[in-house]
C-alpha cells in the first residue's frame, strides 16, 4: 500500500511544473506563493550576465576536470543559443520557473540535453544572484558615468560662450553679487564630478567576484576562482562566503550614489524652469522639450524639467526600500533579499531616462545674454565690494557693512545706483573714501576684484574652463 501511494505521488508530481528544488515536497505550490516568490518577472532583465557567468563557471568547471572540454563547448553553445532566443523574442518566460536562472537552465536543458544538468555544480543560486547582480551593476555604471560626462560636456560648452555675460549670482532667492554667467554654470560641473567620482568609487567596490561561495559556506568542489574572476574581468574575489552571498552594501552605495546624482540633477530643471518663465526670460527651452496645455493652446510648459525634478523622490524611495530590507536581517541568505532588484533597477532606469532626456534639452537651450546682462546691474550687488573697499582703507568691517548699508539706503531713496553717488556723499560717510571708490563700483569692476582661485573673476573663470576643457579632451 505503500509503494502505491508513494507511486501515485511520484505520477502526480511529475505532472506539476517543473522545480530545481525540493523533489521531496508533496504538495504543489500554491498558486499565491507562486507569485509571490517569483521573480522572473523582473529578473530577466539579467538575462546577459545570467548566461556571461554561466559561460566563465563552465570554462572553470572545464579547468578543475568536473566537465570534459566537449561538454564544455556544448554548454557554451547552447547558452549562446539561449541568450540568442531571449534577445530575438523567441523566448517564453514562465512564471513556474520562478527565476532567470532557473528558466535559463532549463532552457539549456531542452536544447543539449542532460549535459546541462552538470553546470550547476559548484554553485548556489545564492552566489549566482549575487554574481549577476555585479555583472549588471558593472555596465549600469559604466553607462551612467558616461551620461554624466555627456551632460557635463554640454554644460561645458554653454559656459565657453558665457564667460563675458555677466549674471546675478543668488543666495536666498535674492540678488547677491554679480558673477559670470559661465562660473554659475561651472558650479554644476563640480556637482556632476563628484558624482562621477562616487559612480566610479562604487564600480570599485562591485567588482568583487562572490561566485564560489554556494549557498553559504562554499562548495567541495575545486573551482578555481581567481579563473573565474579573470574570465569575467573582476579585480578580486570576495574572502567570506557567509558574507558573500548575503552582502547587498553594493546594492546600497549604488543607490545611494543615484540619489546624491538625484539631487544634483533636480536644482538645474528647477533653476531653467524659473529661467524660462516670462518673467525671468533667461533661456529658451526647444519646442521639442516642452509640452502644451490641454485647454490653454498658448501655454508652453517646461514638462521634462519637472519631472525629472519630480522623479528624485522616486531614487529616494528605491535607496529607502533597500536599507530597509537590509536592516537587521541575519546572517546570512534570506528570501526577503529578492526585494532589492526592483529598486535597484528602478533607479537605474529612472536615472538613465533623466538623463537621456536633459542631455539633449541642455544642448538645445539658448541664452537670452543681454536679459541676463541686464538683470545683473540690478539691486545695488556691488554692495559687498564697497564694503571690502572700506575694509581696505583700514575701516573694520562691522564699520564698513554699516556705512554701506545706510548708503544703499540712500540710493534705493534717490532711486540710482551706489556708483552714482557724488564723492562728496562717500566722504560724508566716510573721510577715508578717494577718487578710486569708482573703480571699486559696478559689475565689470566687482568682478576684476574677486581674488583667489574659484572665486568668479573672470581670469579664474577662464583657467577653469581650460581645465575642465583639457579634462575632456584627455
Amino acid at each position: 500500500m505503500g509503494k502505491k501511494k508513494q507511486t501515485k505521488r511520484s505520477k502526480k508530481a511529475q505532472k506539476q511544473p517543473r522545480k530545481l528544488w525540493g523533489t521531496w515536497l508533496r504538495k504543489k505550490t500554491h498558486p499565491a506563493v507562486e507569485r509571490l516568490t517569483e521573480s522572473i518577472s523582473f529578473d530577466r532583465r539579467l538575462y546577459r550576465h545570467d548566461i556571461q557567468g554561466s559561460i566563465a563557471h563552465a570554462a572553470t568547471l572545464a579547468r578543475v576536470n568536473v566537465i570534459t572540454e566537449p561538454e564544455k563547448r556544448k554548454i557554451i553553445s547552447g547558452l549562446r543559443s539561449v541568450e540568442r532566443d531571449i534577445s530575438e523574442g523567441r523566448f517564453q518566460f514562465r512564471i513556474e520557473n520562478e527565476d532567470i536562472h532557473t528558466a535559463v537552465e532549463l532552457a539549456l536543458t531542452r536544447k543539449i540535453g542532460s549535459v546541462a544538468k552538470k553546470l550547476h555544480a559548484g554553485r548556489s543560486r545564492n552566489d549566482q544572484m549575487a554574481l549577476d547582480l555585479r555583472l549588471w551593476m558593472r555596465d549600469e555604471i559604466i553607462h551612467i558615468e558616461e551620461q554624466v560626462c555627456l551632460l557635463q560636456e554640454r554644460i561645458l560648452e554653454h559656459a565657453e560662450q558665457t564667460v563675458d555675460v555677466p549674471t546675478a549670482a543668488f543666495t536666498h532667492l535674492q540678488h547677491a553679487q554679480p558673477i559670470p554667467l559661465a562660473h554659475h554654470l561651472l558650479a554644476y560641473m563640480e556637482m556632476f564630478e563628484r558624482d562621477s567620482a562616487r559612480l566610479l568609487g562604487c564600480y570599485a567596490r562591485v567588482n568583487e567576484l562572490p561566485l564560489g561561495s554556494g549557498a553559504v559556506g562554499g562548495t567541495s568542489v575545486p573551482v578555481d576562482r581567481e579563473f573565474t574572476a579573470r574570465l569575467l574581468g573582476f579585480d578580486s574575489i570576495t574572502h567570506n562566503s557567509v558574507d558573500a552571498v548575503s552582502n547587498r552594501d553594493f546594492c546600497m552605495e549604488f543607490l545611494s550614489t543615484l540619489s546624491s546624482l538625484a539631487v544634483h540633477l533636480s536644482p538645474l530643471p528647477a533653476e531653467w524652469t524659473w529661467w524660462a518663465s516670462p518673467e525671468c526670460g533667461f533661456i529658451e527651452l526647444d519646442d521639442a522639450f516642452c509640452t502644451g496645455s490641454s485647454i490653454m493652446p498658448q501655454k508652453k510648459n517646461p514638462d521634462a524639467l519637472e519631472l525629472i525634478r519630480g522623479k528624485t523622490g522616486r531614487v529616494f524611495g528605491d535607496l529607502f526600500q533597500v536599507l530597509t530590507v537590509m536592516k537587521g536581517l541575519p546572517l546570512s541568505y534570506n528570501r526577503d533579499l529578492q526585494e532589492d532588484k526592483e529598486a535597484i533597477f528602478d533607479a537605474a532606469d529612472t536615472i538613465r531616462l533623466s538623463l537621456d532626456a536633459l542631455i539633449p534639452l541642455c544642448a538645445k537651450t539658448k541664452f537670452n545674454t543681454q536679459r541676463i546682462t541686464a538683470m545683473s546691474e540690478r539691486d545695488h550687488m556691488d554692495a559687498a565690494s564697497l564694503a571690502e573697499y572700506f575694509v581696505m582703507k583700514n575701516v573694520p568691517f562691522r564699520d564698513a557693512y554699516r556705512i554701506v548699508g545706510e548708503l544703499v539706503a540712500k540710493c534705493i531713496d534717490r532711486d540710482i545706483a551706489l556708483q552714482d553717488l557724488k564723492l562728496k556723499d562717500f566722504k560724508t560717510a566716510c573721510p577715508k573714501v578717494e577718487q578710486d571708490v569708482y573703480d571699486v563700483l559696478g559689475v565689470e569692476n566687482c568682478l576684476k576684484r574677486y581674488q583667489g582661485v574659484g572665486s568668479a573673476n573672470p581670469r579664474n573663470v577662464r583657467r577653469e574652463l581650460n581645465r575642465w576643457r583639457k579634462l575632456f579632451e584627455e
